[in-house]
């Protein structure tokens, strides 16, 4: 089959031929349908988060249809429409059973420890794989197992309660999904902070007040709209050291920043002023859960969740233009997600 692979970090992806993978007992062959392109995979192919073990297929946002069940599997058969967690995980160990199987002793994800979705066929854990509504599109199906899940548990780790305002810096795949989220989970006014017109207009059309931290100060600009109060959430979901010190300074008394972008810098705050004075927190966002997955499923399935303005781009299973998308993330262009569709 073929497979766009990293074969070293700080070079292009290869297209390669390697053999179909052969499902185990408890495993699900999928034939790929689309596969997305998330920011995560331009740091993977960076360098800027391992990667192991190489020549690696990449890919963490898959959706297909079952090709092959293996012997023990029972809740799934050929021609059934799944879409993928991209946890591979024991169930049994400690962190398994407190449902926190990010954290499992002997966890892989795929596109990353594992190979990934920028193929022809996957192969996983039955348990890893969730049936996908024909009412949901693969394209829609699969960036909603990353992009949309990560959200969700930010938002879910945020504490989010009715009524409450909320702040999303970076208005990609996961921010779309962030502004519509909090909406159905009931925020108040939510903020969309962006440096991009054609994303920015988008998170307006989804109901979210944008600010266009080319032009402004967003901090500056939170704290006017909200007469110097700041919102009670804020969602960082660039990475950068300026946004992170954004998202943490525009906050309100008992505000929490959720850090959710992957970077491997550092940035400065101010502890009494920003943090200890108003009891505000910063928390760490890693992932997402599989018991996440069925209401997110079910949102995007009966339209509470829109995935269709997301998808800026569709392109085939080729090694060029999977390289010139991960260029264009790495430097943080105007489109929103990019799908393989194999």
């Amino acid at each position: 089959m073929k497979a766009v692979r990293l074969i070293k970090p700080g070079r292009p992806l290869e297209l390669q031929e390697i053999p179909i993978p052969e499902p185990g007992p408890h495993d699900v062959l999928v034939r790929v349908k689309a596969a997305g392109i998330c920011h995560s995979d331009a740091h993977y192919r960076a360098g800027k988060s391992r990667v192991h073990p190489l020549p690696l297929t990449l890919g963490h946002e898959v959706a297909g249809v079952v090709e092959q069940a293996g012997a023990e599997v029972r809740r799934f058969k050929p021609g059934d429409r799944v879409c993928v967690h991209y946890l591979t995980t024991c169930g049994d160990c400690a962190w398994c059973n407190e449902g926190s199987e990010q954290f499992c002793v002997s966890g892989e994800m795929i596109g990353k420890s594992r190979d990934g979705g920028y193929a022809e066929f996957n192969v996983v854990p039955a348990r890893s794989v969730f049936s996908l509504p024909a009412e949901i599109p693969f394209a829609q199906g699969a960036i909603m197992m990353c992009s949309s899940a990560t959200s969700l548990h930010a938002l879910n780790k945020a504490r989010l309660k009715p009524g409450e305002s909320v702040a999303v810096f970076g208005v990609g795949g996961l921010g779309v999904s962030a502004v519509q989220l909090a909406r159905a989970c009931g925020a108040g006014e939510i903020y969309a902070v962006d440096i991009q017109p054609a994303k920015l207009a988008m998170a307006q059309r989804l109901g979210a007040i944008p600010i266009d931290a080319a032009k402004t100060d967003p901090v500056a600009a939170i704290q006017q709209a909200t007469h110097g109060r700041g919102v009670d959430v804020a969602l960082e979901l660039i990475g950068l050291p300026l946004t992170m010190q954004q998202a943490v300074r525009c906050l309100a008394i008992k505000g929490r920043a959720l850090l959710v972008g992957i970077t491997n810098k550092t940035f400065e705050i101010a502890p009494y002023s920003e943090v200890l004075n108003k009891e505000a927190e910063i928390i760490g966002v890693s992932d997402h859960l599989a018991q996440e997955l069925p209401l997110l499923i079910e949102w995007v399935r009966t339209g509470k969740l829109n995935l269709s303005e997301v998808i800026t781009q569709t392109i085939p299973l080729d090694a060029r233009l999977i390289n010139e998308t991960l260029d264009r993330l790495e430097k943080f262009g105007d489109q929103v997600r990019v799908v393989i569709t194999p």
